[in-house]
Formats: C-alpha cells, sequence, structure tokens
C-alpha cells in the first residue's frame, strides 16, 4: 500500500494513495500544485545552489573527491532525499535521474554522505549524518510503496545494512531524530528484523545521555531524559516531533504499550500547554525550541514549517495506534494553519518560520535568505529544509485522508476525492473549508459502516441519510448499512466565526481574542498604505462574513487608537481613556494561510480585544 506510515498492528489502518484519490478542492489542488511547480522549483533551486552537484562531483570521478569545494550546508544532502520522497509519491518523471547521481556518489560498504565522506561520524551532535540517511530511507520506502524496487531502492538498503553493521552494538545516535522512523518503515516494507532492532536501539539510547553537552543543552536533542520518561516535549521542535515518531513507530511494532502510553501523555501535556492556536510548534528562534508552559508570545512565536509537519506526522501514528479522534482535530488545526500557510498560492516562495504577529513588514530578499525570520515568504534558503518537507508531505496527502478497522471506514479529513476499500467506492463532495455540507456519494455498494469526523468546534452538527436527519457531537458520526449505488450521507457542520480567548495563564496574550471559522484561523492583515495595525483594536462581536474570489473574509468592528505619543508610554490608570466604539470601524480579517501574498505586510492573529475582561 502507499502510505506514509503503515503500521503492522492499531486500531485503524491508513488508506493510501492506491485507494484515495484527491478530486480539486482546497487539498486536491495543492496537491496538483505540488506535482506542477513545487517539485520542480526545489530541484531547480537545488541545481542553483549547488547541493546535487555535491553529488554529482562525488560520483563522476572518485579521484577528483575534494577537488571542488562542496556547497550548502553539513545537511544539505537530506534536502535532495526529500525531493526523492516527493517525487516518488507522486511518481515523478524526474526521479530515476536524480536517484542516479546519488547512488553514483555512493561507497562500497554503503556509505553516503558528500560532507562527511573523508571523515566519517565524527560529529555526532551537529554532523547529521544518520540523520540524512533517515531521509534517503524514508525516500526508499515511499518508492518500494509506489513503483517497487529500483536503483534507488538499492540504495537505500545497502545504506541501510550499513547502519545497522556500524551502529547495532554502540551506544552512539545522532544529534537529529529521523533515522528511527525511518528504520521502522523500512521495516515494514521489506520484513528485515534489523532495521527494527536498530531503531528501537537508537530510541531507547536518547537520554542515556547519549551525546555531548552542547550551550543548548541536552533537552536541545532530548538527549536530557530517556523518552519513556518525559512529561513533555521539549527542546528542539522538529527534533522533539520526528524523535516521538519513532518512538511510536518502535512501541507499536514491538507492542511496547509503556512506550507508547509514554508519549501519548507527552502529547497531551504539549497540546494543552505549548501549541500555538495554529497547530505551530515553537516559541524560541535561538534554538528552534518549545518554551516553557504557556509561553507563547504571537511576536516570537518561531512555528518552523517543518515542526508542523512533524507534528502532522505524529499525530497521525497516534490516530492509527489508538483511533482517538483528538489526534485527528489537531491534525486538521494543522493542516490548514501550518502547512497551507508555507508554501505562497503560486508554489514559488515559502516562509520557513510561521509567526501570529508580525510588527513592521518584511524586506523582500532576492535568491537565498540566509535567515529564517517570519514575515515575507522567500524562494529558497540558506537552510531550505521546509520547502523539500513542503513537496514530499504534499505528495503523499492522500494517505492521511482516510482510514479502515474493525469499525469500517473512516474519514478523517473532508476534501472532495474517491475512496476505495474493500468493494466499498465512495465519492466525497465538499466546498470544505468555506463550506461545512460534506456530501459522500456511495459509487459502488454493500453492507458497510461509514464514520466521518465531526471536529471539535462543530457543535450543534447534523448528519442525513437514507431520508432521516439527526444531530451528532464532535467524535465521529457513523452511519451504518447496506449501501447501493447512488446513495447518499450529508454532513452539515456549522460554520458560524466564533471568537476565541487565550489561558490566563498565556502572559503575552491577555486581554486579546482571535477569531477561527471552521478549521481555518483568521488574521488581519495591513498592506501597502494601510493603517498599522498597532493601532487597532477589536470588538467582541459577532463577525461579517464576505466572500471574495470563493474565499470567506471576515469583518469585525473596531476602534482606532490615536499615533499620537507623548514623551512617556505609560499612563496612571485612572487617568487612562477607553476608545471610542460609538462609531466603529470594519476589519477585514483572512485566513490566516492566505497572508503575506500580497507583498510585504502586517500581520496579526490575536487582536486587542476592548470589550473583554483582561
Amino acid at each position: 500500500m502507499a502510505s506514509p506510515v503503515l503500521p503492522s498492528s492499531g486500531v485503524l489502518s491508513p488508506l493510501g494513495l492506491d485507494s484515495v484519490r484527491l478530486a480539486p478542492g482546497f487539498w486536491g489542488d495543492r496537491v496538483a500544485l505540488n506535482r506542477e511547480v513545487i517539485i520542480a522549483h526545489c530541484q531547480e533551486w537545488m541545481e542553483r545552489a549547488g547541493w546535487i552537484g555535491n553529488f554529482r562531483a562525488l560520483g563522476e570521478d572518485p579521484s577528483r573527491r575534494g577537488a571542488r569545494p562542496r556547497q550548502g550546508r553539513e545537511f544539505s544532502d537530506s534536502e535532495i532525499y526529500k525531493l526523492l520522497e516527493a517525487m516518488a509519491w507522486a511518481d515523478h518523471p524526474a526521479l530515476p535521474e536524480l536517484a542516479a547521481t546519488v547512488a553514483r556518489a555512493q561507497e562500497e560498504d554503503g556509505y553516503l554522505n558528500t560532507r562527511w565522506h573523508d571523515a566519517r561520524y565524527t560529529d555526532f551532535e551537529w554532523g547529521h549524518e544518520l540523520y540524512c540517511y533517515g531521509h534517503l530511507i524514508q525516500a526508499g520506502v515511499a518508492r518500494l510503496r509506489v513503483h517497487g524496487e529500483d536503483e534507488l531502492t538499492e540504495v537505500v538498503r545497502r545504506a541501510a545494512d550499513h547502519i545497522c553493521l556500524r551502529f547495532m552494538d554502540t551506544t552512539e545516535t545522532c544529534g537529529h531524530p529521523v533515522v528511527e522512523m525511518a528504520l521502522v518503515e523500512l521495516y515494514r516494507v521489506t520484513g528485515v528484523e534489523r532495521y527494527l532492532e536498530m531503531a528501537r536501539r537508537f530510541v531507547e539510547r536518547r537520554g542515556a545521555p547519549a551525546l555531548d553537552d552542547i550551550p543548548f543543552g541536552r533537552a536541545y536533542f532530548q538527549d536530557d531524559l530517556p523518552v519513556r520518561k518525559a512529561e513533555v516535549f521539549r527542546g528542539h521542535a522538529v527534533r522533539a516531533m520526528y524523535l516521538a515518531c519513532g518512538a511510536v513507530d518502535v512501541a507499536v511494532e514491538t507492542g511496547d504499550g509503556e512506550l507508547l502510553s509514554a508519549i501519548e501523555a507527552q502529547w497531551q501535556r504539549t497540546v494543552a500547554r505549548r501549541v500555538h492556536l495554529t497547530g505551530g510548534l515553537g516559541s524560541h528562534h535561538s534554538d528552534e525550541a518549545f518554551g516553557e508552559d504557556f509561553e507563547l508570545p504571537p511576536d516570537r512565536a518561531y512555528s518552523e514549517t517543518c515542526a508542523g509537519i512533524g507534528s502532522l506526522m505524529l499525530s497521525q501514528r497516534l490516530l492509527l495506534a489508538t483511533g482517538d479522534v483528538r489526534y485527528a482535530d489537531l491534525a486538521e488545526r494543522t493542516l490548514f494553519n501550518v502547512l497551507a500557510t508555507a508554501p505562497a498560492l503560486d508554489g514559488r516562495s515559502f516562509f520557513y518560520a510561521n509567526p501570529l504577529h508580525v510588527r513592521v513588514p518584511a524586506t523582500p530578499v532576492e535568491g537565498i535568505n540566509q535567515g529564517a525570520e517570519g514575515g515575507l515568504r522567500s524562494p529558497w534558503f540558506t537552510v531550505s529544509c521546509c520547502p523539500n518537507n513542503i513537496a514530499r508531505t504534499y505528495a503523499s496527502l492522500a494517505g492521511y485522508v482516510a482510514t479502515a478497522g474493525a469499525s469500517g471506514v473512516q474519514i478523517h479529513h473532508h476534501t472532495p476525492g474517491e475512496i476505495r476499500h474493500d468493494g466499498l467506492a465512495l465519492r466525497v463532495e465538499t466546498g470544505y473549508p468555506w463550506s461545512g455540507e460534506v456530501t459522500v456519494r456511495v459509487l459502488e455498494g454493500g453492507p458497510a459502516r461509514i464514520s466521518l469526523r465531526v471536529p471539535s468546534w462543530a457543535s450543534g452538527a447534523q448528519i442525513s441519510h437514507g431520508g432521516a436527519t439527526r444531530p451528532v457531537s464532535p467524535g465521529y458520526a457513523v452511519a451504518e448499512g447496506e449501501w447501493g449505488a447512488g446513495d447518499e450521507i450529508r454532513l452539515d457542520l456549522p460554520m458560524t466565526p466564533r471568537w476565541t480567548l487565550p489561558d490566563r495563564r498565556v502572559d503575552a496574550l491577555r486581554g486579546c481574542a482571535a477569531v477561527e471559522r471552521g478549521p481555518v484561523v483568521y488574521c488581519a492583515e495591513s498592506v501597502g498604505d494601510v493603517p498599522a495595525l498597532a493601532l487597532v483594536e477589536a470588538r467582541v462581536s459577532p463577525p461579517v462574513e464576505h466572500l471574495v474570489d470563493g474565499v470567506v473574509e471576515l469583518d469585525v468592528e473596531s476602534a482606532r487608537l490615536s499615533p499620537e505619543t507623548g514623551a512617556w508610554p505609560y499612563t496612571p490608570a485612572q487617568e487612562t481613556e477607553s476608545p471610542d466604539l460609538s462609531d466603529p470601524e470594519p476589519l477585514r480579517l483572512v485566513p490566516y494561510h492566505r497572508w503575506g501574498n500580497r507583498g510585504p505586510a502586517t500581520m496579526r492573529v490575536w487582536l486587542p480585544a476592548t470589550d473583554r475582561p483582561v
């Protein structure tokens, strides 16, 4: 089955790309854009930056190794591997040539790295050798599941065998996890037990400790505590998510309920205290890390795109293992408000970080962006993990939509397309997320139990089939029966815009409120000569909807503060004046995932509220 994660056991089993076909719509359009634009864009920039050339130079004439300066960071090999994975899921015609370039650089014993080939395994903290292997293996797994054996999969098997031979009986591991989950998936697709055992040992070594001290502290690597003893996700957010994914994979394949429960508990505490409204992860720019509990500043939110992808991957694994709808709920939030936000609408520029408040319009960057600050999408970065990560995730997105299990077929993400399983064929028609109406039409029937996810925000939802309509609560709406071609199930989700207030323990958000509609978080955006958002306060009153080019935008009432300032920015409480709301102005809100497409702008998700308690 063509699915990015395919556990051998669990409550649910994913329906892969061979069972789910996305049609034009919110996600189908993005998957098509990925195949037609984003994949080629990534390949073009990696050629321009010389990262693919590193492999070419290493493979074409081994005697000249070192004659040409290597380009890119120490982990740039991994970006080529992510691109190969995207190509594999998309069955892209450019894959064979790129895979052959990579294959020619591999050494006889299976070692493959363009940076460290003459100084192997001399920097486990920062070298990223095993991390790069992890992404190579994931590309090979994708190729095996979509296409079968070929030159790329042979490269991957040789690399994996090299890893096992070199690391099985050591105490070493990599400063950046990902090889753990990659090895488990390779075990799942090949049945080779040593890959699973190697992954298990890598998971158990972390926190022994296995790595040297660094200025950020061992928590940066998640090497401060053994995985099963931690209480919350901490440190570098991408590393934390990838390690948790590997731990869940190991737990599922080895039947380790204690390890699975530990990750579930860490997920729960993290979601309750350390996740931004968008589903984004990370509050520290210096180390791209989680903050402490309730440390969620909107303007300093790092919320790296790759961390959002890691969160989606973890949510999917926990959903399959447990069947618990809360994991699908977070996955949806992350999809619409992080993964949909990162690429520009034309697929040719990207956000690395995704803050929830931008005070000053960013200056456009021509060529490669040396930084990663949020505020303006760039065509490429010195560290361009995010564009390639988007490419591989979009290419495999159909594998996240639906599952099957003992209780029938479950549709977790509402998007137009067709779903086929065990003789049942369904067509999903919907304008989601702009419309809350989801219609499932039976193309080929039989007895079946069909479940549609009702998001946690959808109080008042209804399901209709067989001539009857009934209310359904958040969770799963179940329709069961003997289905015939032409039968329909209709789910109606209320899409009324809603104000959201932060937990009072989030210091940076006191006195603020945000607006959501369905799964979409909204923001105010100030482009060009529009007055700065720093002078705006909003009234918590019902938003007014506007349909603009098929997208729902919202107006809320607001008051504008005086731009004048005195000599001192603080005022005694008894002298503070309330904003004048006698003649409120409309403030236009746009979906957060669409901001920044009209040029440099200021933006904020959390709006100062004039009429809510502090």
